[in-house]
């Protein structure tokens, strides 16, 4: 007979589509009287628009740690992480550990993980971008290598696994992140946005901030050109190191009349905008799977995306950061007709939780 042992579990987040996921699954949890649940903070997002902001909105309990990291090198921010980490498993002991995504923060936690031999979950398993020059591609190889719990939101996070050999303790539960969508509408809000932002029927909205674009100042200027000329009004939510990058290349005259600048923006307002909008440009994972979740068509900023499923069925496109394909995309947009809801149903925070109990109450 199993018994009713009480499961202690560290969830590790660092990063605003990390706090998103946490909180649902957070919200799981606490449905489950057997789950006792730990957050630590690695401090890798520590503006309050990207971190705090979003604890307080979603309702995510507050970190027991801030491991206060920063933004700093790869390597030292992934070394600084496990060193401080390492103390908090002696003191916390877990039963388990649970990561998110494709973060330095989530490949640093699963390492420190392994090495104490402590079952690893990895939420959002089995997604590939295939080019290894991608730090967040790096991240999600070393965390796959070395899991035990794989909670992969797609088929073909599934299918990637099965094709490296990993095929026990895999499940398709859809992305967890959509979760507090499908269960919260009631939280957006269209007449805000009208008065708040001017808005007028037809909109875009933007964000940009992978490494790839905003490192590179031909592939900035290029993108920032794109939507100067898109022929529709721009609302670009600035991620700080997308502002960082324009000031540093001085690219600041391509930020034209019809692009409205603000400040990145929690997470219901960002789904307010995102929900009413005409077209969405991104490279932003997060905002891929919210456009197609809302039924807005997409483009991509960047060179490829995990979410095939999204462009299968013509939610979304890339363009990489193209300024003619931008401009193209644009004055082609069109609605598909077919929607699947291929990236999930609402109750996939359930399905870990209760994989999570299954597979510990076998150990």
């Amino acid at each position: 007979m199993i018994d009713s042992k009480i499961f202690h579990i560290i969830t590790v987040v660092g990063a605003r589509p990390q706090f998103i996921k946490a909180a649902a699954l957070s919200r799981a949890f606490s449905k489950n009287t057997r789950i006792k649940e730990t957050i630590v903070h690695s401090g890798q997002h520590y503006d309050y628009n990207l971190s705090e902001g979003f604890f307080r909105e979603l309702d995510l309990p507050k970190p027991k740690y801030n491991l206060e990291i920063g933004s700093q090198a790869h390597n030292k921010m992934i070394g600084q992480f496990l060193i401080a980490f390492d103390d908090i498993i002696t003191k916390e002991n877990p039963d388990l550990i649970v990561v998110f995504g494709d973060t330095n923060t989530t490949s640093a936690a699963a390492i420190g993980a392994a090495k104490r031999n402590i079952p690893l979950a990895h939420v959002e398993a089995g997604l590939r971008e295939w080019d290894k020059s991608i730090p967040e591609e790096v991240n999600k190889l070393i965390t796959d290598s070395i899991s035990d719990l794989y909670f992969s939101p797609t088929q073909t996070g599934v299918d990637n696994l099965k094709a490296v050999g990993v095929t026990q303790n895999v499940f398709k539960t859809g992305d967890i992140s959509l979760d507090l969508l499908f269960h919260h509408t009631q939280y957006l809000d269209e007449n805000l946005l009208r008065f708040k932002y001017n808005l007028n029927d037809a909109y875009v909205f933007m964000t940009c901030h992978r490494d790839s674009n905003t490192a590179d100042p031909q592939k900035l200027s290029s993108i920032l050109q794109g939507v100067a000329q898109c022929g529709l009004p721009v609302v670009f939510a600035m991620h700080p190191r997308t502002k960082s990058a324009i000031e540093k290349f001085e690219l600041g005259h391509f930020i034209t009349p019809n692009i409205q600048v603000i400040e990145p923006l929690g997470f219901w307002e960002t789904q307010s905008l995102l929900k009413y909008a005409t077209i969405a440009i991104t490279d932003s994972g997060g905002i891929i799977k919210e456009a197609y979740f809302h039924k807005v068509p997409g483009i991509i900023i960047d060179t490829q995306t995990e979410w095939i499923e999204t462009l299968d069925e013509g939610w979304n496109h890339i363009a990489g950061p193209d300024k003619d394909k931008i401009i193209e995309l644009v004055q082609k947009n069109k609605k598909p007709s077919i929607h699947t809801n291929a990236l999930g149903d609402g109750n996939c925070g359930d399905r870990i939780t209760k994989e999570i109990e299954t597979f510990l109450d076998q150990l």
